[in-house]
């Protein structure tokens, strides 16, 4: 099974003692968001585990670590999102100079292949101007130029939860107009520093700036990190612009001590904070621990590699 890690939350930012505690005894305890006495059992032992898939805008935290994931054996690459905003849309992430020495190190560590750089999600309004982003993204280009080959862009959902935060920060939603010239722009200057740009769950076909729909979870890249053919579908429980194989979570909502502004996955800094508060690092949820009513289920972790 390809295991997520996490579109909820910056595990490798903020919980990686938890995540390798998880690893030491082989499997993790997940929630279901709708109905919390619903947890699914996940074995994370080698065998039941094709590719991890990191996501985060700070591995900082844990690269001191990945040595261990490689004595284990355990096949990862890492979506990093590193965008041009400052700390009025991403308060709690750090330097932005900072995270591009970060980016470097970890490309250095384990490959540029296995580091995917988001500029994910992208926003008009207020200071950030069509100008501004040609400026900021040719900038993170020159600066990435030989430690990715490969950019992930999106343009931003309106989200009910995320609206007013949006308007108030005079961030406008965004027309078919405005994504095209946003991606005349960034098409070519990806292309001049030899980075491949391709969208996350966009239903737009941005072919002719040299854009292609691509995958986050995917099943072409795991294929030549493992270097064996996948037998996998696509997700069926994501959008269905979303080009995504199907995966299986472990992260938590509500967990992500960035506070990024734009993001879908918290419904508020308070109730992060109380979240946090309840992390144990030895538990197998990521949050809190067992209450006593919940419905223990082992979830089916089968192998996407093809047999030969």
């Amino acid at each position: 099974m390809i295991v997520s890690v996490s579109r909820r939350t910056d595990i490798p930012a903020f919980y990686p003692d938890w995540f390798f505690r998880r690893l030491e005894e082989k499997y993790v305890y997940v929630r279901n968001p709708m109905n919390p006495r619903q947890v699914s059992e996940l074995r994370l032992d080698r065998d039941s585990v094709d590719c991890f898939v990191f996501w985060t805008k700070n591995p900082g935290p844990m690269m001191d670590r990945l040595a261990m994931l490689d004595d284990m054996g355990y096949p990862y690459y890492f979506q990093f999102t590193l965008t041009a905003y400052g700390t009025d849309l991403e308060p709690g992430v750090p330097d932005k100079d900072e995270m591009i020495k970060v980016f470097r190190r970890l490309s250095r560590r384990i490959g540029q292949e296995r580091v995917v750089w988001r500029y994910d999600p992208v926003l008009l309004g207020g200071n950030y101007t069509i100008q501004y982003h040609m400026e900021w993204f040719e900038k993170m280009c020159r600066a990435l130029c030989g430690y990715t080959g490969s950019c992930v862009i999106s343009f931003l959902d309106m989200y009910s939860r995320i609206k007013k935060n949006m308007e108030y920060l005079g961030v406008l939603p965004l027309g078919q107009e405005d994504i095209r010239l946003l991606a005349s722009v960034l098409g070519p200057v990806a292309a001049r520093y030899g980075i491949k740009i391709s969208t996350c769950s966009e239903e737009m076909n941005l072919e002719e700036y040299g854009i292609q729909n691509g995958k986050c979870i995917d099943d072409r890249l795991i294929t030549s990190i493992t270097g064996h053919q996948l037998d996998v579908k696509k997700d069926d429980t994501q959008r269905a612009s979303c080009g995504c194989v199907k995966s299986v979570d472990i992260g938590t909502y509500h967990t992500c001590a960035h506070f990024c502004r734009y993001c879908y996955a918290n419904l508020s800094p308070r109730q992060v904070e109380e979240n946090r508060r309840q992390h144990d690092p030895d538990s197998p949820f990521l949050i809190g621990s067992l209450r006593g009513d919940e419905k223990i289920t082992p979830r089916v972790m089968k192998s996407v590699i093809k047999k030969r």
